[in-house]
């Protein structure tokens, strides 16, 4: 006589480490776009504010002109 098929039932249980390294990855990701913000509008306020002072550099000197003209 033929033997039976036999069922095999394999039961798998992770450890979590995959959603672990997953969530890390995802920490990771997010603060590194928080950094990359951050220093792109640090760049922008600091040529703001480098704008800001070469205009105010250039009206005093127009002023100096007229007080010297008069």
């Amino acid at each position: 006589m033929a033997e039976e098929p036999r069922t095999v039932i394999v039961e798998r249980r992770g450890g979590g480490m995959t959603a672990l390294i997953a969530l890390l990855a995802v920490i990771v990701i997010a603060i590194g776009a928080y950094m990359y913000v951050e220093s792109n509008k640090d760049k922008n306020d600091a040529v703001s504010d480098a704008a800001q002072k070469v205009g105010d550099a250039a009206k005093d000197t127009a002023d100096a002109v007229k007080d010297a003209v008069k």
